[in-house]
This record gives C-alpha cells, sequence and structure tokens, in this order.
C-alpha cells in the first residue's frame, strides 16, 4: 500500500510561503545551483546542486502520486498543464476549473479521505505526496498522514503560509527525524507514531 507523506519546503519559523504567498526563500534550493532537473513540466526546469538534485531525483522515482489544493494549483498555473513529478495528481476542489479536460488531472470535489482513496489506488506501492499546506493539514487532522517530509531552509519568514495550523486534536506524535544535509538546506523525515 501507498505511504502518504506530507511533503513541502519550509522556513525555520514554520512557513511554507511567505507574505503575499511568495515561495521564493522556500524554494531557492531548487532556483540555483549548477546542476539541472528536468521535470514533466513542459518549459519547467530547476538549478540546484548536485546533493539536492539527487534529493530531487529520489523523490520523482518514488513518487506514485500527488495530492494538492486547489489555491496551489491556481498559484502554479496548473503547471502549464503537467505537474512537476510527472505522477497522477489529486486537487482538492469545490469548483472544477474548465479548460483541463485533458490534462493528467484529477478533480476530488468529495473530500481529502477520497483524494487519498484515489492517489493509493493510482500510486500501489510508491509514495503519495500532499503538497501544499490545506491538504496537509487536512489529512493529519483526519488521521491520513504515514510521514512528514520537510526541506528546512535557512530562513526566517516571520509571516506566511503556515504548514502545519488549524489542527484538531494535537499533539501529534513523530518519530526521531532522518536527516539528511544537502547544501544548506537540510531535509527530515517524521514517521507518525
Amino acid at each position: 500500500m501507498a505511504t502518504v507523506v506530507a511533503d513541502m519546503s519550509m522556513s525555520l519559523d514554520g512557513y511554507v510561503a511567505g507574505p503575499g504567498d511568495d515561495v521564493n526563500q522556500v524554494f531557492e534550493w531548487i532556483m540555483t545551483g549548477d546542476t539541472t532537473l528536468t521535470t514533466d513540466s513542459p518549459g519547467l526546469s530547476f538549478q540546484t546542486d548536485e546533493a539536492n538534485a539527487e534529493i530531487w531525483r529520489r523523490a520523482i522515482d518514488d513518487a506514485g502520486a500527488v495530492i494538492t489544493g486547489r489555491r496551489t494549483f491556481d498559484l502554479a498555473g496548473g503547471w502549464g498543464g503537467m505537474h512537476p513529478m510527472g505522477a497522477p495528481v489529486f486537487i482538492l476542489t469545490h469548483n472544477p476549473p474548465d479548460g483541463f479536460e485533458n490534462a493528467p488531472f484529477t478533480f476530488v470535489t468529495d473530500g481529502i479521505e477520497s483524494a487519498v482513496e484515489q492517489a493509493r489506488s493510482a500510486a500501489g506501492d510508491k509514495v503519495v505526496g500532499i503538497g501544499g499546506a490545506s491538504a496537509a493539514q487536512q489529512a493529519l487532522n483526519e488521521g491520513l498522514l504515514d510521514a512528514v517530509r520537510v526541506s528546512l531552509v535557512p530562513y526566517l519568514l516571520g509571516d506566511g503560509v503556515p504548514f502545519f495550523a488549524n489542527l484538531e486534536g494535537p499533539p501529534v506524535r513523530l518519530s526521531k527525524p532522518e536527516v539528511t544535509e544537502a547544501g544548506e538546506i537540510t531535509h527530515l523525515y517524521f514517521r507518525l507514531r
């Protein structure tokens, strides 16, 4: 069965985007460097260092499906019709957009449980990655997460979009982290207990 992982880049003070949805600092690690990472999204590539490129390549290889919210989808401009991970994408929304009938997206209108069920089915024994703070929070609140992966960036943003807010029933107990340092980034992987 697929492992469901909330996976985001985050500032040290817990934000996955700064004020005004600015993601420049949290994604700086895949925007600068001498190693080019191509994606399945037309015209979208990233620049990073070789250590972080290896982290990215493993994430791509492990990805069986992606879940995100409509807000993230809209902010990303629908990734030009193809998500960078190249896996089936399930987008939580109340109102599916027009113009994406032929894109490899499934717009899920009946909640996070349905999105996780559909994504797990599509992913097989690979990883279902949940991107987007709201989708991750919903999955955690419903007991649907198996793990949390954080790419911790060396910034304090002070405000913005928190990775985990609006939690119902904290505290949530996590395992000792698996830690991978790559360049200036610390990648942390926690299993939920």
